[in-house]
């Protein structure tokens, strides 16, 4: 990998903000420790800019920057921005539709709310699925995605040039000092920084981005698309990044897409964002924390208003990362390659047969002699259980790394706070996830089964007990992930063996108040194997649409058993609160603004409006 340099002012910003953020974040931890509301809900006393903030804070992070861009610089374009557009709509449906129920229900938690609506059993299957998946998968994909990035940036580096392994344990430890320290409320206003500054660096790689594709011979760069427009060398940025992506600019790709299919923008994409938003507890921590119904529902909207300019200053600038390094890209896929192969050619316990296109192997004479050599002795050994295929191709997801090496300007700072900005914002997301486990572990599970007459200290005690242990599984796991291909590609595909259903038990548990709690337990336990059989047996699938298949066998199944053995009266959700759940009217009329804003946006990159 080649050397970035750092310069001394870069590194200052770099090192000055991140002691800035963990010291507000220990500040705020101060007193947070007096019983479990003020640790894992700041004392529900969290205003809306704070909320709103932090919502961004926790939600964009590596995977987004990461992840998002580089399936941008692939041939997704501007469609992967319907994750963040479509977030914007579900925001504002949870702020008015979901809110007041968790609210006037005085939850901690969300599979606490299903206890209230169904029993106590889909309460801990709840518990023991977003466990799961909030370790296995959110954790760990976030850990993963920074150290991969840092890693890479800082290759060589005397002081920062960490393995990847090293950057995971650097990452995971920075997020557990201040969430074990304080909580929710550390978490949030170290958020507030991050925040912030995430959309200052995003910002500012896209701004340098188009000027550099502006200024780049065209002749130099390489087309996203099979059918570029002409364009002149005289052409500025905006132009030549059309020219040469008009397909990329497209949120409406075909049926048979493996990614965003068409009708995932009707039904399937809808249930990963409504789980997330309205459902996942990382996410919905912040709006349970809220000081009042009206101080949370100006969060999420104030949040919702903020997605729409996310796809501008992290799609736009992977798209145009391929245009101006597809050489580099290609470069460093194959180090991935290598990086494989001479692991498992290392190994005497090897299980995995290599197969290599025959152009690969034209490429790499010495390596391919090597790999069949390899592939004979497992066969011989019959022991091959792992097949994995090893061609050329592009590393999209190193496309961020390559934007802030190669286009922003040396000594001037701003890569150091670019850097420091991607850095916090992987540390938020991170915080986020580490506080919303401990905060399911210790009141679903300690409190519930282990420990029941468990103090209030005790309760935090366990909290923070929690954080450190998490922290450290998530970075022992996150190294392994380097086997995957696309970071973003996988959080969403595992989510989908939970999100589905327990999106499916929540609406159904919320309009059908007759259905017995039993329905909720069903409901839990089909989806994963719905979605295994699926993934299995009919792969062509897209995993979106399995998503929503999932969704729809699942409130059918529930609907069923709600007719066959309805409850005598209706399930009454009691108010059990000390906060005003008042709604608020100018958020309403904000979050239609948002709305009508999103639907502008997709008629534009609409397939009628770019062929004119």
């Amino acid at each position: 990998m080649e050397s970035f340099r750092i310069f001394p002012l870069d590194l200052v910003i770099f090192f000055v903000f991140i002691a800035c953020v963990i010291a507000l974040g220990l500040y705020k931890s101060k007193g947070e420790g007096k019983d479990s509301e003020a640790y894992f809900l700041a004392g529900r006393g969290l205003k809306w800019w704070l909320i709103g903030v932090s919502l961004i804070a926790a939600n964009i992070s590596s995977e987004q920057f990461v992840g998002m861009s580089g399936q941008a610089a692939d041939y997704l374009g501007m469609a992967i921005g319907s994750y963040e557009w479509m977030a914007a709509v579900t925001l504002v449906v949870v702020a008015f539709c979901f809110l007041p129920y968790f609210l006037k229900t005085g939850i901690f938690t969300m599979p606490h709310f299903l206890e209230h609506r169904y029993n106590t059993a889909s309460r801990t299957l709840m518990s023991i699925c977003m466990m799961v998946i909030l370790i296995g998968v959110s954790l760990t994909g976030v850990i993963y995605a920074g150290a991969l990035t840092m890693s890479e940036l800082f290759a060589g580096h005397p002081l920062l040039g960490f393995s990847l392994t090293g950057w995971c344990w650097l990452i995971g430890l920075i997020a557990a000092l201040y969430v074990a320290a304080g909580g929710l409320n550390a978490s949030a206003w170290a958020d507030l920084i991050q925040g912030v500054a995430l959309i200052i660096g995003g910002a500012i790689i896209a701004y340098f981005a188009i000027a550099k594709l502006g200024g780049t011979p065209v002749a130099e760069l390489t087309p996203g698309s099979a059918n570029p427009r002409d364009v002149t060398d005289a052409a500025g940025g905006f132009s030549k990044l059309y020219a040469l992506n008009p397909d990329k600019f497209n949120m409406i790709l075909p049926r048979g897409d493996q990614h965003i299919p068409w009708t995932a923008l009707i039904i399937g994409l809808w249930i990963p964002n409504f789980y997330y938003w309205g459902l996942n507890q990382y996410i919905t921590q912040r709006i349970l924390g809220s000081a009042s119904l009206r101080e949370g529902q100006k969060g999420i909207v104030f949040a919702a208003a903020m997605k729409l300019i996310i796809p501008f200053i992290v799609v736009v600038p992977g798209i145009i990362a391929f245009n101006l390094f597809s050489k580099d890209l290609a470069a460093a896929q194959e180090r991935t390659n290598l990086r494989t192969i001479q692991k498992e050619l290392g190994s005497t316990a090897s299980v995995t047969v290599f197969k290599t296109s025959e152009d690969w192997r034209l490429a790499n004479p010495e390596m391919a002699a090597q790999i069949a050599v390899h592939n004979a002795k497992v066969e011989a050994a019959g022991h091959a259980v792992k097949e994995t295929v090893i061609q050329g191709g592009y590393k999209f997801d190193a496309s961020l790394n390559l934007l802030i090496k190669k286009i922003l300007p040396p000594g001037s700072g701003l890569v150091g706070f670019v850097l420091a900005a991607l850095l916090g914002a992987i540390v938020s997301s991170l915080a986020a996830v580490l506080n919303a486990a401990s905060t399911i572990f210790t009141m679903d599970i300690y409190q519930k089964y282990l420990h029941p007459t468990a103090t209030q200290r005790g309760l935090v005690g366990c909290g923070r007990v929690c954080v450190g242990v998490f922290a450290l599984t998530g970075c022992f796991l996150a190294p392994l992930l380097d086997q995957f291909g696309s970071i973003f590609k996988y959080i969403q595909e595992f989510q989908g063996y939970v999100s589905p259903g327990i999106l499916a038990v929540f609406v159904f548990g919320l309009i059908n108040r007759r259905a017995p709690g039993i329905a909720g337990v069903v409901g839990l336990l089909l989806n994963p194997v719905l979605y295994f059989l699926m993934a299995t047996l009919v792969p062509g699938i897209a995993f979106l649409d399995r998503m929503a298949i999932c969704f729809f066998v699942v409130i059918a199944v529930m609907w069923l058993i709600g007719v066959i053995k309805p409850l005598p009266q209706p399930v009454e959700f009691k108010t059990s609160t000390r906060l005003n759940l008042e709604t608020s009217g100018g958020a309403k009329l904000a979050g239609i603004g948002v709305v009508v804003i999103t639907i502008i946006l997709y008629i534009i990159f609409s397939p009628l409006v770019l062929a004119r």
